[in-house]
């Protein structure tokens, strides 16, 4: 398993949002990997197995989601800087978006 994983749920339709575009970076903002959301919203293989203590961002490309369907929305990316403080956990950062807002938190 991944040691970052991510989901997104589309909170404006009550549903996963599917073949979203998430990119896993370093604090300089350097790529180390990306994927996309399968039907479920998630992607349970983002990147290495392991990653050393430090920063690093999520970057999801929400707009070219949106955009699909044909809704306006305000953001065109949403980033999340989160800091990997201990190797032998596992980070899970989920992403609840609406076309207008989105929020965030620890998951598990």
């Amino acid at each position: 398993m991944s040691h970052i994983t991510t989901h997104i749920l589309d909170a404006s339709l009550g549903r996963p949002a599917a073949d979203v575009r998430v990119e896993l970076q370093d604090a300089a903002g350097g790529a180390i990997a990306e994927g996309r959301t399968n039907a479920d919203g998630r992607i349970p293989d983002l990147g290495p197995e392991q990653l050393p203590v430090g920063d690093y961002r999520l970057r999801f490309s929400i707009g070219e989601y949106f955009a699909r369907s044909g809704t306006p929305a305000f953001y065109p990316a949403v980033s999340i800087d989160f800091t990997v403080a201990d190797t032998a956990q596992h980070y899970h950062v989920p992403l609840l978006i609406s076309p207008f807002a989105y929020s965030t938190y620890r998951g598990s």
